[in-house]
């Protein structure tokens, strides 16, 4: 992986928060499209999907949050299977401001915030 992100340069938002000037650069990281959540009220800029939580890992993690250390591990795997989509994010990040946009209801326990980990080194 490349070099690191500056920290405050990629927000976590879920997708049913209202989009912000400040949010820069909004990247939905989710396979499916959050429910309810029309796309012109979510102005999203990218769409990810293929960075996203295999479905296999998805349903197997279930949102358990005992699951997490080892989601965390199976997903960065994953992950680093798909370098060039990480870095597509990575090279807007370090221009300016990006927002990781997620459905989950749990703020501290999702592929966002692990892809934000990745991105700022703080995961490897």
């Amino acid at each position: 992986m490349k070099s690191k992100v500056p920290a405050k340069n990629v927000k976590l938002k879920r997708a049913y928060d209202e989009p912000a000037a400040a949010d820069g650069v909004r990247i939905l990281v989710d396979r499916l499209w959050p429910r309810g959540v029309k796309k012109q009220a979510a102005a999203i800029d990218l769409w990810i999907k293929d960075l996203a939580p295999s479905t296999e890992l998805r349903k197997w993690f279930g949102h358990e949050t005992a699951r997490w250390t080892e989601f965390e591990r199976r997903y960065a795997a994953e992950v680093r299977q798909h370098v060039d989509m990480l870095d597509k994010i990575r090279k807007l990040a370090q221009r300016g401001t990006v927002t990781l946009i997620y459905a989950a209801r749990d703020q501290e326990h999702n592929e966002a915030v692990i892809i934000r980990d990745m991105l700022v080194g703080s995961l490897r």
